[in-house]
């Protein structure tokens, strides 16, 4: 008997990465953490549980952030897609969010740093477009995907507050 084995279908997903028109050939169940971290070398989105349990993988997807881990890459089709290395600007190479994280001290080992990051610059994106007030409450609330084992939290409650506090008023 003749083993015949089928080769892997492969598919092709085109999507906007940090301000770029990108376009690449993909599996159909390939998840977006590892295509930006094996196909794009963007190694600051981070595979901690693998599970959408702990927030390390957090990036935005037309503006909204979603656990890279359980996104699948398919699915990015048409889309706009930030990581931590789109965050910044020319000047400093800092976005405000990252500022407020370092101002605050709510920067420590790194590892949740880009996720958590990622998640307040969806926080602060969706406060601008619908120009909601997020209270301490709300943003404890928001945060709560992204696990830190550094920090405790309040430093970076506190940096999240700042920046939307100063982004509304």
């Amino acid at each position: 008997m003749t083993e015949h084995k089928k080769e892997e279908e492969r598919i092709e997903v085109r999507f906007t990465l940090n301000g770029q028109d990108v376009d690449c050939t993909i599996a159909p169940m390939q998840m977006l953490l590892h295509l930006l971290r094996d196909h794009f070398l963007l190694k600051g989105t981070k595979p901690g549980c693998e599970e959408g349990e702990c927030g390390a993988c957090t990036i935005l997807v037309n503006d909204m952030p979603v656990n890279a881990c359980l996104y699948l890459a398919a699915n990015a089709e048409g889309k706009r897609v930030w990581t931590i290395e789109g965050l910044g600007n020319g000047q400093d190479g800092l976005d405000e969010v990252q500022k407020q994280l370092v101002a605050h001290g709510a920067v420590q080992c790194g590892f949740c740093s880009p996720g958590m990051a990622m998640a307040i610059k969806g926080m602060q994106l969706f406060q601008q477009r619908t120009q909601q007030v997020l209270d301490r409450a709300a943003i404890q609330k928001w945060l709560e995907g992204n696990l830190c084992r550094c920090t405790g939290y309040v430093h970076i409650v506190d940096a999240a507050e700042r920046l939307l506090q100063q982004n509304h008023g």
